[in-house]
């Protein structure tokens, strides 16, 4: 990468440095005047200062929330009204693509050109949602009664709490913002301080799209500072969180006292389940893509490889040998493979992680260092690594490292690599590889993670459910199930021919004098 090419990139940057905490259709500053410096990941240099909100910053933002809510300017729309809204969104979205990812770029550190990828699969969400709004509403039930009417209705939630990670910000904050808007709710969105930048974009599409002010919400800054009030106010009704498992019991403790709503997405342990006899190299080629890309940096990453025995060596030396040549850089080197991880702290914890498991008895096969030379080292960057000879309890087995570690355990049989790809507490996603289709069906169907890919690694869509089984969270996000996240059911029944029920005695009759009496 040349500086004129990056210093052409930071220059186009378009997050405004006074902005961050939108409320009531209004940027402002925060209570305190604090702000929050954003650095590029890739070499530590700032391409941002936003607002670091307060907890009382936290609060108006919810005040407005719950006051637009209330006042119903946007839930009283249809469901059709509101999903033009949303496909104006998705059309701004693809209008504004090369903004909104160069900005991501900038503040994750990935490749430019996956934060196009990125904003492709952002636009399409919110057109998935806009699509199918008005499509469900609700339904009829057979009471067995020829004067009833029953329905089931479906309405919005009331104000939600929307809390976005680092590692896909906005695709992340889509997911929930999307199936939130056409609902019918308001919400409050809290991004990563890391990551904010496309968030602020959003707000201003949002905007232009039509969403009334004081809908659309945004608090920035550390979770510290606000996460509190996003968690436990009761006029928040919701929280939907994409974060790690101790955020989420921290944020389920705080919402029980007002017995509000959750949905969590909290990481994963995935398993790559590999058979003798898959296709040798789409096998090899997706396991570096399962566990390697954005470094790593991925829930649903495949860290988690499980080889059959028998072709164990040989598979694993090619993994290794592929893995010692992927080239890391910034989001703007063209030749550039995978890029940086978020931080300097959070590197340490993957490096602290990879010696951990060296000495519980991991074999280090490649990785395992801080590179401290050249143009990597002003970044926050760790190479791809490999730890062989590993056993079940290891707690690189056992806890999410987030970064582009890979594990190798071995099995003979299909019930072995069943039962290997099954421990763990958590249940995200996980792949089986085999040309062997009942085969697949089989283990597919054995695995107890939220998503399963059969001869494949990441691939998702709107339309399907995304969420995990045990300790990787509650509900769905995606999918139909996904907008349910967002909306209350209602019964409403209807007497068409009303009379009294005689339950306690005889009705009273009026007489013309209009006196009661009984017969």
């Amino acid at each position: 990468m040349t500086a004129t090419a990056e210093q052409v990139h930071r220059a186009g940057k378009s997050a405004d440095p006074v902005k961050g905490l939108y409320i009531d259709g209004a940027w402002q500053q925060a209570s305190d005047g604090g702000t929050t410096s954003v650095r590029c990941p890739a070499d530590g240099q700032e391409v941002a200062v936003v607002a670091s909100s307060t907890a009382e910053d936290a609060k108006r933002a919810i005040a407005s929330a719950r006051a637009t809510f209330d006042s119903g300017p946007w839930r009283r729309l249809t469901d059709i009204e509101r999903g033009m809204v949303l496909l104006r969104v998705a059309d701004l979205l693809e209008r504004d693509k090369a903004a909104y990812a160069r900005a991501e770029a900038l503040d994750t550190g990935k490749r430019l050109v996956e934060a196009e990828y990125d904003m492709d699969d952002i636009a399409a969400c919110f057109r998935y949602y806009g699509k199918i709004a008005g499509l469900d509403a609700g339904r009829v039930i057979d009471t067995g009664r020829p004067n009833a009417i029953s329905r089931v209705v479906y309405e919005p939630l009331g104000v939600c709490a929307l809390i976005a990670p680092w590692n896909y910000p906005l695709l992340q904050a889509a997911w929930k913002v999307a199936p939130a808007l056409v609902a019918g709710n308001s919400f409050v969105l809290k991004p990563s301080e890391l990551t904010p930048s496309t968030s602020i974009l959003l707000m201003e599409t949002l905007e232009e799209a039509g969403v009334p002010a004081g809908v659309a919400n945004l608090v920035t800054g550390p979770g510290s500072r606000v996460g509190g009030p996003l968690s436990s106010d009761p006029r928040v009704d919701l929280v939907s969180l994409t974060g790690s498992l101790a955020t989420g019991q921290t944020i389920m403790a705080a919402a029980a006292e007002t017995v509000k709503s959750v949905a969590f997405e909290l990481g994963g342990k995935n398993p790559n389940v590999v058979f003798a006899d898959a296709d040798w190299d789409a096998a090899v080629d997706n396991a570096l893509t399962a566990v390697f890309l954005h470094s790593g940096q991925v829930c649903s990453a495949g860290a988690r490889l499980v080889v059959e025995e028998s072709i164990a060596d040989r598979f694993v030396a090619e993994i290794v040998e592929r893995a010692k040549k992927i080239r890391m850089g910034g989001p703007f080197d063209p030749d550039a493979e995978t890029g940086p991880l978020i931080s300097a702290k959070h590197r340490d914890q993957v490096h602290a992680y990879v010696q951990a498991g060296i000495a519980e008895g991991a074999e280090l096969l490649c990785g395992g260092y801080i590179p401290d030379e050249g143009p990597l080292a002003d970044g926050y960057f760790y190479p791809p690594t490999v730890l062989g000879n590993c056993r079940s309890g290891m707690s690189v087995l056992r806890e999410e490292s987030f970064g582009p570690v890979l594990t190798i355990e071995t099995f003979r049989t299909e019930d072995q690599a069943i039962e290997i790809a099954n421990d763990t507490e958590y249940g995200l996603a996980g792949a089986v590889w085999t040309s062997d289709a009942s085969k697949a069906q089989r283990v597919a169907g054995a695995l107890r993670h939220g998503t399963v890919w059969i001869n494949d690694y990441h691939p998702y869509v709107p339309q399907a459910e995304w969420g995990g089984f045990g300790k990787s969270g509650i509900g769905r996000e995606l999918g139909r199930a996904g907008l349910n996240e967002y909306r209350e059911a209602k019964h409403i029944w209807q007497n068409i021919q009303p009379a009294p029920s005689g339950w306690f005695g005889a009705a009273p009759v009026v007489n013309e004098t209009g006196q009661g009496t009984t017969n």
